[in-house]
């Protein structure tokens, strides 16, 4: 069993600042900036915001298997995680500086950069999150090491989150929009930098070499039972999770008529989790991560039916939901994520291949095509409601257009994350590896 020391499990949180930024601002702004400022129908919006992420799906597991066959084996990941990085920053500032009108010319520009910035992304996430299958082999403390993961992860959130919908809203209009974009990068940076260089000389625990073609390695990992069912239960979750960050912007503005309370809504629902990671991972020890799980995602199922109560335009229930679901989203970050490399490293022992970065890549994909996914369908159900986009102007949506926002924030991802706990269940790796280590 491999321990590690403090410095690298802080410099390999580091990288959450990265993903965390890149992984919750578009979903949170970029809807908005486009409907509300280009003028762009709902509907198309959420297809701009769908295309990167679908692009990544394929793409995942190709920038995993090259990172597989990096050609420095104790520094297989590092130099994909920098350099994806640092292209990651520039990419999405350029996303908020191209022509404001008309609709069409703004709506390709941001199509046209985000698809820069998901390639960029799928370079850096792909070998970051197989990183943590192979700097330990110990059960236990790949949990320890995602919840510091988790931690750093969810302030990221939190800061960037809070801060873009705030600098958008103070400063206004296209420039507020490109300061939020420079701030956003900047924090990419310091991730992406802060990752590369605080897990320098750390040794690693697998040394299986890659091997096969592209397609029959893909065919393997989606062929494994265990992979299938966690991918399938997080991906529900994440089309859930990406409605209600998509969709709350909306709430605020346009049913609860207070527009900066996106922001303070958006602090209710992370803010737990930056207290709660390590309660959940204590949970994790007495009960294994799969129950664990389970547990979080009922908690986060409460809290999407309470968003209902959103409805009477009050801003206090908003809050109390988001709070509520917030709990929930610390241990459904969690536990997956400690799951994963325990896929992974399985996978590794078993076959004698090297199939970790694969196996991320395929993780990841589906992953951000769950995020995407949320704001896609966020725009349909906008779009049938009735929902008007707007060049910039104040108008007030109909009440129509307003419970289509509800129905999109409570009870379409409440159904998802019901859903998720059927594959959920069927995940059988936990329990022998649970035994396998005591």
């Amino acid at each position: 069993m491999t321990g590690l020391p403090r410095r690298t499990r802080a410099g390999y949180a580091l990288g959450g600042v990265a993903s965390g930024t890149y992984g919750t601002v578009p979903g949170l702004i970029l809807m908005p900036f486009l409907t509300d400022l280009l003028g762009v129908e709902a509907v198309i919006a959420g297809l701009v915001v769908f295309a990167p992420k679908a692009w990544d799906f394929f793409l995942n597991p190709i920038a995993g298997t090259l990172s597989d066959r990096s050609r420095h084996p104790f520094d297989r990941r590092r130099p994909f995680i920098l350099r994806a990085g640092l292209l990651l920053a520039l990419a999405f500032v350029a996303m908020f500086f191209g022509p404001t009108a008309p609709p069409v010319a703004g709506a390709l520009w941001v199509l046209v950069f985000s698809l820069a910035a998901a390639t960029a992304y799928a370079f850096f996430q792909v070998p970051y999150l197989a990183m943590s299958a192979e700097i330990t082999d110990d059960y236990t403390e790949r949990t320890r090491l995602v919840t510091w993961r988790v931690v750093v992860f969810t302030l990221a959130i939190l800061v960037s989150g809070a801060t873009a919908p705030l600098l958008v809203e103070t400063i206004g209009g296209v420039e507020g929009y490109r300061t939020m974009a420079g701030v956003m990068a900047a924090l990419i940076v310091i991730g992406a930098i802060g990752v590369w260089w605080f897990t320098r000389g750390v040794p690693l625990t697998r040394h299986e070499s890659a091997g096969g073609r592209l397609r029959e390695q893909l065919r393997v990992v989606l062929s494994d039972h265990d992979a299938r069912s966690l991918v399938t239960a997080f991906v529900l979750q994440a089309v859930a999770i990406g409605m209600v960050l998509s969709g709350v912007v909306y709430a605020a503005r346009h049913v609860v008529h207070e527009p900066g309370i996106a922001t303070v809504a958006f602090v209710c629902f992370v803010g737990p989790a930056v207290v709660l990671t390590p309660a959940w991972a204590r949970l994790s020890r007495a009960v294994g991560k799969k129950r664990g799980f389970v547990v979080a995602s009922l908690v986060m199922l409460a809290g999407f039916v309470a968003l209902l109560s959103a409805g009477s335009g009050s801003s206090v229930p908003l809050l109390i939901a988001a709070a509520i679901i917030g709990i929930g989203y610390a241990g459904a970050q969690l536990f997956p994520l400690a799951m994963l490399p325990d896929i992974a490293a399985e996978d590794a022992r078993v076959s004698g291949t090297n199939r970790i970065g694969m196996i991320s890549g395929v993780w990841s994909g589906f992953e951000l095509l769950g995020y995407a996914f949320g704001p896609a369908l966020l725009g349909l159900v906008l779009s049938i409601g009735g929902y008007v986009a707007t060049d910039g102007a104040d108008i007030t949506q109909s009440s129509t257009a307003q419970g289509a926002i509800i129905v999109g924030i409570s009870v379409i991802p409440a159904a998802l994350c019901a859903l998720s706990l059927l594959p959920l269940s069927r995940y059988r790796l936990d329990a022998i590896l649970r035994a396998r280590s005591e």
